[in-house]
């Protein structure tokens, strides 16, 4: 099974994602690492190109569970994906998630792909709105065309629903 999820920062992405592909036992790509290259603290960006052949790399598999925020360059990922995850959880709920995680993550207790510094912690407020207003629409226009296998969620009861679905799936 291949499945795409997308929402903003705090949107709880990761986390299901990472459930999914255990779940499935598949891998999990998180388009962020596509993006930037992680041998440096916050990391390099890639070239577009090597960008771009990271995600036809994943794409290309069987199976996965893919997870970002990215538009326009990760089209290949949501045409091939069998169901795409929109993780429209509301943000209040975001900005919540985004406080616990920075303080997690200044305690040691979660792992962070970048240095948790002040400056992130208020840059993911802003990619919060800056989602909201802008990539959303976007999102929500592109999936206009792929309704027939985009689960729209926006409580985290509707995400746990679909996730006891694919256990369902599974078993049978």
């Amino acid at each position: 099974m291949k499945v795409y999820i997308v929402g903003s920062v705090g949107s709880g992405k990761t986390t299901l994602a990472r459930k999914v592909a255990r779940k499935l036992q598949v891998p999990h790509f998180e388009t962020d690492n596509f993006v930037w290259s992680r041998h440096s603290p916050g990391g390099i960006r890639n070239e577009i190109e090597v960008r771009n052949q990271l995600l036809h790399n994943a794409v290309a598999l069987d199976d996965w569970v893919i997870e970002g925020v990215h538009i326009d360059w990760t089209d290949p990922g949501l045409r091939a994906a069998d169901q795409i995850i929109f993780l429209d959880i509301t943000v209040k709920r975001r900005s919540w998630r985004i406080v616990a995680r920075y303080i997690r993550q200044l305690l040691k207790v979660e792992k962070a792909n970048y240095k948790p510094t002040l400056t992130i912690f208020f840059r993911m407020f802003k990619w919060n709105r800056y989602f909201e207003e802008q990539m959303k629409p976007s999102f929500q226009m592109k999936f206009n065309k792929l309704n027939h296998k985009v689960h729209h969620f926006v409580t985290d009861k509707e995400v746990e629903e679909w996730l006891k679905q694919i256990e369902k799936r599974m078993i049978v």
